[in-house]
Parts: C-alpha cells; structure tokens; sequence
C-alpha cells in the first residue's frame, strides 16, 4: 500500500477554502492543496436533496499524517459534517513523490 495520499474535502466559500488550504501547507499536514472552484455539489442532508457550488480540496499528503489532516479539517471546516475521503496514490513522478514526502513531517 502506497504512503501517498490525497484526501478529499469540499467547502462552501472561496475564503474558508483558502484558509483551509493555507493552514494544513503551513502546518506541513499537506505538501500542496489544490483549490478547485466551479465544482456543483447534489447530495442528501438531513432527508432532503440539496444543492451547493462548493469548492473541491485536494490535499496531497502521507497516509501517516492522515489522522492529523482529519483532526485539523473538523476544527478548521465550517460544516458539520465535512468530508474527509482518502484516495491511495499507487504511483506517480519520483522526484514529484520525493517532494512530497520532504514536504510533509510527522
């Protein structure tokens, strides 16, 4: 199993997305969030279908820090409920991987 991952969110303003994203690279949970706008979210809530433009979170980060990246996201979110889905990287760029995990401490 790979110790590359990206983890999933979403949220609902530019600003909280940036805040977000700034603190996890700051904190070295993250080697890069990408901020992804124009992203249409339909999805049950509470018995009832909703529908929200939101903003795509894509954290690159080590499988070992994941705990930390979830605890970080449900202090930091504004929702609720916020997702927190990981995604295993099974390969990619070498010197890109090597980055990433210089990026990210534990």
């Amino acid at each position: 199993m790979s110790e590359r991952v990206v983890v999933l969110s979403t949220v609902g303003s530019a600003d909280d997305a940036e805040r977000i994203a700034a603190a996890l690279v700051e904190r070295r949970l993250a080697a890069c969030v990408n901020v992804v706008a124009g992203v249409r979210s339909i999805y049950r809530w509470k018995g009832r279908v909703e529908t929200e433009d939101e903003r795509l979170l894509v954290i690159k980060t080590r499988r070992d820090r994941f705990e930390a990246v979830k605890e970080a996201l449900l202090a930091l979110h504004p929702y609720e409920l916020p997702e927190a889905i990981v995604l295993t990287i099974e390969a990619g760029h070498a010197p890109y991987l090597a980055w990433l995990d210089e990026s990210v401490t534990t």
